[in-house]
């Protein structure tokens, strides 16, 4: 029997303390009066989750657009917490770390699990380096992968780990297989509330290279190639993503890229996501494939570099095709970004070709 959004499980605890529905908000309450800001984001939350509306109002991230606010069931939170729960195994009494920020919707979503499935949460600041105790025992936690990356040396003490929020790259895969914790990357949105997808990414035989949907998601493409995801118990809508992907079976995909930043150069489809996974291993700086107009090719591939040179070593254009060679080489001192971290890559480049 899935459990009700008005509900609080007796094994929920905050920073080792058990709270039931009317404890809870009066800890809310003091974390909106007195707490650092990160605590007070988190304690505005939960007096949203336990007011009297079925529905929650949250900001999309706008990493590709501009942040829009959406309506959000409570009860579609809680069955996505119970399908996130069954997939990792999650049991009351579990612990979990909580080390991203509550105004988005992996964070709110941190809260709602262990208030459903009765985990015992931690709280800390969401900072680029997440500053927990690595001589407790954590059985779950959610970063992104900047997190994940300045973690490694101190995974040893997190049984499961999902990262989300951006791509992680090769570089981080392979030393993910280093780690003790088993770590998954995960695919979703706010409008899919949280995640629907998930792929191990180590403690494997074999890599695995696809995603694979959760219980009672049903995938398809459009006549874009763009995921479409049909999630009766996430969402009352079908929900058409931007994301070009490979269908590799009913319930496995790649992604390719988003439709929205595709290059057409000289009539050849290039997904900027796919040369950037490429380059990723030979900058040792943030970067960004896009394009700007050219009359011979209509688009043309260039490189935008964070900081103060636009100068790279050629060489390590040796790993792209011809045509996904950059023609131009451009750099900005520091990216725009949006409130969680993602580069804002449509503003970046209107900077540059302004």
């Amino acid at each position: 029997m899935t459990p009700r959004f008005d509900k609080i499980h007796n094994r929920f605890k905050l920073n080792g303390i058990h709270f039931n529905h009317d404890q809870l908000k009066e800890v809310a309450y003091s974390l909106v009066k007195e707490g650092e800001p990160f605590e007070q984001i988190a304690g505005n939350f939960l007096l949203d989750w336990l007011d009297d509306n079925d529905y929650i109002l949250t900001k999309t991230s706008g990493s590709t657009g501009i942040p829009k606010t959406i309506k959000i069931k409570k009860q579609e939170m809680v069955n996505s917490s119970v399908m996130t729960g069954d997939f990792f195994d999650l049991a009351p009494g579990d612990t979990a770390l909580h080390c991203l920020p509550s105004q988005f919707i992996a964070g709110k979503m941190m809260w709602v699990r262990a208030m459903i499935l009765g985990l015992e949460i931690e709280l800390i600041e969401p900072t680029s380096r997440p500053p927990y105790d690595h001589h407790k025992v954590y059985d779950f936690c959610a970063m992104i992968p900047l997190q994940l990356q300045n973690s490694l040396q101190r995974l040893d003490c997190i049984k499961k780990v999902i990262v989300g929020g951006a791509r992680v790259s090769p570089s981080l895969r392979e030393e993910i297989e280093k780690v003790e914790a088993t770590v998954y990357e995960t695919y979703g949105m706010t409008e899919t509330v949280s995640h629907i997808a998930i792929r191990q990414l180590n403690h494997l035989d074999e890599r695995e290279t696809h995603f694979r949907i959760l219980r009672d998601i049903k995938i398809s493409k459009d006549d874009r190639d763009c995921l479409v995801i049909d999630a009766e118990e996430l969402s009352e809508d079908t929900v058409i993503t931007n994301d070009v992907v490979d269908m590799i079976s009913e319930s496995e995909f790649d992604i390719i890229g988003r439709i929205d930043n595709m290059i057409n150069s000289g009539g050849i489809k290039l997904f900027p996501e796919a040369i950037e996974a490429k380059l990723q291993d030979k900058l040792d700086k943030r970067f960004i494939i896009a394009s700007e107009k050219d009359e011979t090719l209509g688009e043309k591939v260039i490189l935008v570099l964070e900081g103060d040179s636009n100068q790279v070593d050629p060489a390590i254009f040796k790993v792209l095709e011809k045509y996904e060679v950059p023609k131009a080489i451009y750099n900005i001192p520091k990216f725009l970004e949006t409130p969680n971290a993602k580069i804002q890559r449509q503003k970046n480049l209107d900077i540059i070709l302004s």
